[in-house]
């Protein structure tokens, strides 16, 4: 009984992991392809990137060096990667979703569906506030350090990598970090932390918020306070945001135990459903 019990459930569990390795391959694939066309347009993509220290720059003044012979070309290796990323999310997204949603109920596919889209814009809206906003300005307050100090002229000379790590560090920070409202609803709805508990642990969050602004962002004053000021004001409408969600579903669940109670069947189905999880156990002991 043992080994065919084993020989029955072997086929749906080879057949999930083939699905998985199809789903995977055609995300790599998609990633690839878009590394590919990146890489050839990487000198634009890297133009784009640059704008915001270029308009720091006081006119005509701009520049970046690179001090080993291998930067500039490993420079278009990352801006290819970084734009395949953002290229091919939604088709990893979508490939992700499709293993996934088979799996789940209607009304959980219905209550999932607003994350996945929530998803992207929040991303987008974080690193838009970053790159038009908080990179021009911090870049400004960064090169009001050059002139003449002790004697001697200083003068900013950004390497390559190292500005591209800088802006791939700000883009992507602010964007995940303003998925905070997404991560809260999903604990929500999944039970785990209720809009109550929240509410209470208000000021542990908003120091927490503050902490995590100076650790993922450059170390001035400017970017923590554009990055922990947002996420606090995140914070606060996803509170809000509970709140409706929560008396929606109360109304939900009254008026479907209402339902239950005018069908005349919602009494007795829990308590048979108990007895025959008692009387089960019993059965298989006599045997």
């Amino acid at each position: 009984m043992i080994v065919n019990d084993l020989d029955e459930t072997q086929a749906p569990l080879l057949d999930h992991l083939i699905e998985l390795r199809t789903r995977l391959l055609r995300c790599v694939y998609a990633l690839a392809a878009a590394f590919v066309l990146c890489f050839y347009f990487a000198d634009t993509i890297f133009a784009i990137l640059v704008r915001p220290l270029m308009e720091a720059f006081p006119p005509g003044q701009g520049r970046l060096i690179y001090t080993k012979l291998y930067e500039a070309f490993f420079v278009e290796v990352k801006v290819a990667m970084f734009g395949a990323f953002m290229v091919s999310f939604p088709v990893i997204a979508n490939q992700l979703w499709a293993f996934v949603a088979p799996g789940l109920y209607a009304r959980e596919k219905k209550a999932f569906l607003p994350f996945l889209i929530a998803t992207p814009v929040l991303f987008t809206m974080g690193a838009s506030l970053a790159y038009f906003i908080v990179m021009p300005t911090a870049f400004k307050w960064f090169l009001g350090f050059q002139g003449d100090k002790g004697g001697l002229h200083l003068e900013a000379l950004p390497g390559t990598g190292d500005y591209l790590d800088l802006v791939m560090q700000f883009i992507l920070a602010f964007g995940i970090s303003f998925l905070l409202p997404v991560l809260l609803m999903l604990l929500n709805r999944a039970g785990i932390v209720t809009r109550t508990q929240l509410v209470a642990a208000r000021r542990y969050v908003i120091v927490a918020i503050t902490a995590l602004a100076a650790v993922i962002t450059p170390p001035d004053v400017i970017s923590q306070l554009s990055l922990a000021i947002p996420l606090v004001i995140l914070f606060e409408g996803t509170l809000i945001l509970m709140r409706f969600v929560e008396r929606a579903d109360a109304k939900e669940r009254a008026a479907r135990e209402a339902a239950e109670t005018a069908s005349g069947g919602g009494g007795g189905q829990p308590a048979a459903l108990r007895l025959g999880a008692i009387i089960s156990p019993l059965d298989v002991m006599r045997e």
